[in-house]
Parts: structure tokens; sequence; C-alpha cells
């Protein structure tokens, strides 16, 4: 909700160049995600000894009181300050993910990932718009506030309307991650998966930071390029939303590992084209059948984990998959950046698609080795 008109909200607060306000927008971006990386394992260990419920309402509660300072805020460094407490206090939607996995049916996982998928990228689509109104309406500050609040609102819900059957566990009582993974039938598995959710994550935001500059020389510097940005932006949101529901039924019934395989592909396979593209309506078509396979990948792999990995060590290792994610929320703006610096934007898009094909070779390989375990 937030997120869309930082760096002119941070543009407000000093007199900048444009490369110190470039600098500024790409710390606080990269800084909620780096604190996120490095402390989700310690959330995660601690999920496992009291609780999934616990972890959702300490991370609502300090993301409302972050957010709601943010708009407050006078200077730019207060705000990647803030906005590194966050995201080390953040992870609601991983250990709500978490929680669902331990309450749900195995039957019935590949479903509730996909509908946790919808509900988030829901979130994404629907909190820039509204954001952006406000902000247009009343100033930067107050979607800070309103932001905030709707924290404090999850907060409140998580509190009241779940119940989690979780017994707590003593720390000397837990297990070692080390008797865990040996109690995984292809651990080898398990790191692919961890290393799935990185270049996934990476290849999403790999196209973050040229996407505006990339319609804007498709549209020759002419016309409303702010809008046909932020529609070429959205355009794989509405594409995963269309199929999420769908695929997570899919998933149920012929296995999460096909869904993902068969993802990877159609991702590498839209990739390609999309260095060639003319016209910015083409980028976003492309850019919509993305967002359909988006839809098969990060589900696919939460499915993966939750039905190969024991539920006492479901907090950490889904932990320790955000940390990955949050690393690729880092990795691939930065790599999208100095690819596209060095060759160009289109550049961009191919360097992704070879690093979704070697995703997909990392899966197949790894999905070789389950067969041969089980044998």
């Amino acid at each position: 909700m937030t997120m869309p008109f930082m760096p002119l909200f941070m543009e407000t607060l000093g007199n900048f160049s444009t490369w110190q306000l470039n600098l500024y927008s790409g710390l606080a971006f990269s800084m909620t995600y780096l604190s996120q990386a490095i402390v989700s394992p310690y959330w995660g260990s601690l999920a496992d000894r009291k609780g999934r419920k616990l972890m959702c309402m300490r991370a609502s509660g300090v993301m409302a009181f972050t957010i709601f300072l943010t708009g407050l805020a006078q200077g730019v460094w207060v705000i990647i300050f803030l906005r590194f407490l966050q995201g080390a206090f953040s992870g609601y939607i991983n250990n709500a993910t978490a929680f669902i996995a331990g309450e749900t049916p195995r039957a019935k996982t590949g479903s509730a990932m996909a509908n946790m998928m919808t509900a988030s990228v829901s979130g994404n689509l629907l909190g820039p718009i509204f954001g952006g109104a406000i902000a247009g309406s009343f100033g930067y500050r107050v979607p800070f506030f309103i932001t905030g609040f709707m924290m404090l609102v999850a907060f409140f819900l998580t509190w009241v309307n779940t119940k989690e059957h979780f017994k707590p566990v003593a720390k000397r009582e837990m297990k070692p991650m080390k008797e865990i993974f040996s109690q995984i039938s292809n651990t080898k598995l398990i790191i692919s998966m961890f290393i799935t959710t990185l270049i996934i994550n990476a290849s999403l935001m790999s196209i973050s930071p040229i996407i505006s500059l990339l319609v804007k020389r498709l549209m020759h510097g002419q016309g409303n390029i702010s809008l046909v940005s932020g529609i070429v932006a959205a355009a794989p949101g509405f594409g995963t939303l269309l199929v999420a529901n769908k695929l997570g039924h899919k998933m149920d019934e012929i296995g999460p590992e096909k869904v993902l395989i068969t993802g990877l592909v159609v991702e590498v396979l839209l990739f390609i084209p999309m260095s060639l593209v003319t016209s910015p309506w083409l980028l976003a078509v492309l850019r919509f059948f993305i967002g359909i396979a988006d839809a098969a990948l990060l589900p696919a792999v939460q499915t993966i984990l939750s039905v190969d990995v024991p539920p006492a060590a479901f907090g950490r290792i889904f932990s320790y998959n955000q940390s990955f994610q949050a690393s690729g929320g880092v990795i691939g703006p930065l790599l999208g950046s100095f690819v596209s610096s060095l060759f160009g934007y289109q550049a961009v898009f191919l360097f992704t698609a070879l690093m979704l094909g070697f995703n997909f070779i990392l899966v197949i390989w790894s999905q070789h080795r389950q067969v041969l375990v089980k044998k």
C-alpha cells in the first residue's frame, strides 16, 4: 500500500539529487528483505517452540508500530531504519502459511497454498491502487497511518479468530535440524526448493527496477507513461488471481512437482520473447501469462515442503524458505540493474530466462534423486 510512492515521499524530506534519491529508495526497499533474510531462521525456531499463531501476532503487532512511525518520519535515514526494523519483525504471511499447512489435511494442502497465494496477490494488487489514491488525495503520510491500523486489525483478528492445535515445546526438547533432515527421505529436494524459491523471487524482482524505464522507451517518451507502467507492472497479478485456485486443485490431483516443472518451462518460454517486444501492450500481455505461471510456482514449492517435512519442523523449514525468498528480493533488483546497465533492458529478460532454465534443471535433478531414494 505504501511502496509505489515511497521514493516520492522520501523526495519531500530533503533536497536530493536523482542519484541520491535512487540510492535511498533502493536502500529502503532492500533493507526490509536483508533483515528478513538474516532473522527468519530465529523466528522459525521460535515458531516450532511457541506456535505459529504467536508469530503471526508478533509480526502484525510490530509491523503496525513500525509502519505507523514511518508516516511520522522526518528524514530518509529514519525511514531506512524503520524499514530494516520492519523486515526483522515481519513474516506474517510466511508464518500464516506454516500455520495453515499444519492445520490442513495433507490431501488439501495444494488448494490451501493456492488460496494463500490468491490472498497475498490480491493484497499486492489492491494495496498500491488504494495507497496511491489515498496519497494523491490526502498526502503521502496518511497511507502509512492507515496501513499501520490495518496491521493492528490483523493482529486482533489473528488473536481472536484463529485456533492452533499446537503443544508448546521446551527448547531442550526440540529436535536439532540435523536430526530433522535425517528424517527427510530426500534432503536435496528440500534444499533445491529453497534455491527454487530464491530464483523465483529473484526472477520476479529482476525487472522491477527497469519496467517504467523500458515502457518509456517503448512509448518513445510519449503518452501517459506512469499509467501504462502501472498496467504492465500489475499484469502478472491479474493472471495469478485468475488461475491460482484452479491450479491449487490441480496440484492436489497430479502432485505439486508436475505443476512446478510445467510452470518453470512456461516462464522460460515467455521471458525469451519478452526480450524482443516493441510494444508496451505486448509486454503487458506476456506478463499477464507470466502471472499465470507464477501461480504454479511458490504454492507448489510450499506444498512440496509441507508434504515432505515433519510437522515439528514446519516453522524452521518455512522460515529458511522465507530467508531464501528474501535473498531473492535483494539479489533480483541488483542483478537486473547490473545486467541492464551493461547490456540493455532486453538482456534482463534473457538473463532471467537463463536463471529459470537452471532452476528447471535443478528441480528435474532433485526429482530424479527422489525417485532413486524411493527405489
